[in-house]
């Protein structure tokens, strides 16, 4: 095999050649690391490297698994044993983890081989990727743009092609925001569709999940087959699949109810180009036989008003947890403006204003159970503007003013999915006139991955993104 064209395979093909014997783990890794050295200065993307944990893997006998042999990268929020894992904060820059989590342990008995983990904004609160710690993480496409966040490392390295899947989370769209700015497919499972354990049973009340973000669809289905299911402390689970998820990939998706909306959940004018780019795409749909009409949701609540509460109660608590670890208060020298408003925030509101949170979450899921009553699938920009500058977003500002308005404009329809668990994807099927991607979100039932997935290998199909290459590639 020519290295020269380890970039054009997946996961999946790349696996295919080990099991082959055509190319070996360590090749694989070595050519992940050249990789590494050569694009990653420019992109900032992967910011903790344990090649070492991988050269072990690989010396020891990787798992027999339908990934065995493939590079990958964790997201830095996620425990491995034995390495550092810093969450993106000052604090926790030396901190080396005493065990594995589920969802990597999981990873692990795919096969892969863990050479580092992708970069994340602090504690994973921002839609883009730009902690203290380690600087901004460049968008592949223009290096002057935010590769999208929280899961901004794995996207900018996928598209990158250092590497073909990675893991990513999502709470409040963290995989469909950077799979959108960086150009590469992203889905969001269905609520506790995969483990968060061990140390907790659900992130940020029910909104978090865990996945990848990849080149192609068939590496995420076949990801999700091998990781998805629940564990012994699982509070609740996802509604079993009829299939597995590598079968619908492929599958004739029917003749679908595809409603559509060009507009924000907030009502607000969007990007231009993005609205023109949902019209071409509903255009598209009706094309290929999809029954297409105008129509979005009604929501009971806001959704960003529930976020601030949520997240904001969650994160006070990983503050106080901090603080009793070290046995003193956290200050700006240690984690960022943000991060410290949102703790200080959250001691102002009651246990009553919490549940008044969670209630509010649940009338936007019913909202969104009554609006798919009427449709299989809903079509809408994943995000309402290009990629933010790098420097748009300033969590260590004295003011932080700024930030809302902001995420009301970047990403105002992504987080109304975590509330109700249903399934969403980004897929990469527009670019804007100055060559920024512009990923379309579509979202499904709650437990139905399968039309997703059958949607997706259609349009991966009719319009392939595999074979766009960012600047940095070349």
């Amino acid at each position: 095999m020519a290295f020269k064209e380890y970039g054009n395979y997946d996961a999946v093909g790349l696996a295919e050649l080990v099991r082959e014997k055509q190319v070996s783990p360590k090749e694989l890794l070595d050519e992940a690391v050249a990789r590494t050295a050569k694009i990653d200065p420019q992109i900032n993307a992967v910011v903790v490297k344990h090649y070492d944990y991988a050269e072990r893997q690989i010396a020891n006998g990787l798992i027999d698994g339908p990934f065995t042999g493939v590079p990958f990268l964790l997201k830095d929020l996620d425990l491995l044993e034995g390495t550092r894992t810093t969450s993106g904060a000052t604090v926790l820059m030396d901190f080396v983890a005493d065990h594995t989590g589920t969802l990597a342990q999981r990873f692990i008995d795919t096969g892969v081989s863990i050479f580092g983990k992708s970069s994340s904004p602090e504690f994973g609160l921002m839609p883009t990727t730009e902690s203290r710690l380690f600087g901004p993480t460049r968008n592949p496409w223009n290096l002057a743009h935010s590769s999208g966040g929280s899961s901004g490392g794995a996207a900018a390295a996928v598209a990158a092609r250092i590497l073909p899947v990675a893991h990513a989370s999502d709470g409040g769209g963290s995989i469909r925001i950077p799979a959108s700015a960086c150009g590469v497919f992203g889905l969001k499972p269905t609520r506790a569709r995969n483990p968060l354990g061990p140390d907790r049973g659900e992130g940020w009340g029910g909104f978090s999940c865990g996945h990848v973000v990849s080149i192609s669809v068939r590496d995420s289905a076949v990801m999700l087959d091998a990781i998805h299911g629940p564990e012994a402390s699982s509070p609740y689970v996802a509604p079993p699949p009829e299939r597995p998820f590598s079968q619908e990939v492929g599958r004739d998706p029917g003749r679908l109810r595809i409603a559509f909306t060009d507009k924000s959940p907030y009502g607000d004018a969007i990007d231009p180009e993005i609205a023109a780019a949902v019209r071409e795409i509903a255009s598209l749909l009706a094309g290929l036989g999809h029954h297409v009409e105008e129509r979005a949701p009604e929501l009971a609540a806001d959704p960003a008003a529930v976020m601030t509460t949520i997240v904001g109660g969650n994160t006070a608590l990983t503050v106080r947890l901090l603080e009793q670890r070290l046995g003193r208060e956290m200050t700006d020298r240690d984690i960022e403006a943000l991060t410290l408003a949102h703790s200080h925030n959250a001691k102002k509101v009651t246990a009553t204003d919490y549940v008044a949170a969670q209630l509010a979450a649940f009338q936007i899921s019913r909202s969104l159970a009554a609006f798919f009553a009427g449709c299989d699938v809903f079509l809408s920009p994943t995000l309402c503007a290009p990629p933010l500058r790098i420097g748009e977003l300033n969590t260590m500002s004295n003011d932080l003013s700024h930030i809302a308005p902001i995420l009301r404009r970047y990403m105002p329809g992504t987080s109304m999915f975590n509330m109700s668990g249903q399934p969403a994807m980004s897929v990469p099927l527009a670019w804007n006139k100055a060559g920024l991607p512009l990923g379309m979100m579509f979202s499904a039932r709650f437990g139905d991955e399968a039309t997703l997935f059958r949607l997706a290998g259609q349009l991966e199909q009719v319009r392939p993104w595999k074979n766009k290459l960012p600047p940095v590639c070349a």
